[in-house]
């Protein structure tokens, strides 16, 4: 692989940190060369947080460009429209988890808040794939980042990055009851259409 670009957006509490860690991980168990970068900004009062990651052998920057992302991964449906239309290449893939973490604009009135639908209709109108994905049954609404990299996995978003690399990756960054759970749902979600 030359260059593979994914750029992950979320807000502070959902876990973007540990799901592009693990990404990283899972990558550099298939033996691809990555670079990682994480924004934090005002993670811990609800704002957003993204990473980006690069995968490839002619990588040299973590930093991916403005509509050049071949994967978009985002945690919540403002941020999903958001990175959708900055960062999604031309052909690339959308996957979202499909929950509404309101911005303060739609708090506060000034904005409205963005549907499913308006979502999947831009990524048509863009000529990007779109992913949803939603578990309601979740046990903790902390694992949506494990649904959302079971879906990449199942769909074989990732070139030669099996379920067994982000098992791999989950237990390097997880121990005891949280590594469990999480690989539990993992290979629950493995099994979803």
């Amino acid at each position: 692989m030359k260059s593979y670009n994914v750029y992950m957006s979320g807000v502070g509490g959902q876990g973007i940190g540990m799901f592009s860690e693990a990404l990283v991980r899972a990558a550099d168990h298939a033996g691809y060369t990555v670079k990682a970068v994480d924004t934090h900004g005002l993670a811990q009062r609800g704002g957003i947080v993204v990473s980006q990651v690069r995968i490839g052998e002619t990588v040299h920057t973590p930093l991916v460009s403005r509509r050049s992302a071949d994967l978009v991964i985002a945690l919540e449906r403002h941020e999903a429209q958001r990175a959708l239309i900055e960062m999604t290449a031309t052909g690339g893939v959308l996957v979202f988890y499909d929950t509404v973490w309101q911005p303060l604009d739609v708090r506060l009135g000034k904005a409205p808040e963005v549907e499913t639908a308006q979502v999947e209709a831009l990524c048509r109108q863009l000529g990007v794939e779109c992913a949803r994905v939603f578990s309601p049954d979740l046990p903790d609404t902390r694992m949506q980042n494990i649904a959302v990299l079971a879906c990449i996995c199942r769909r074989n978003l990732i070139e030669k990055v099996s379920a067994d690399h982000f098992r791999q990756a989950m237990t390097d960054l997880m121990a005891g009851g949280m590594l469990e759970n999480n690989l539990a749902l993992f290979d629950r979600e493995l099994q979803r259409n």
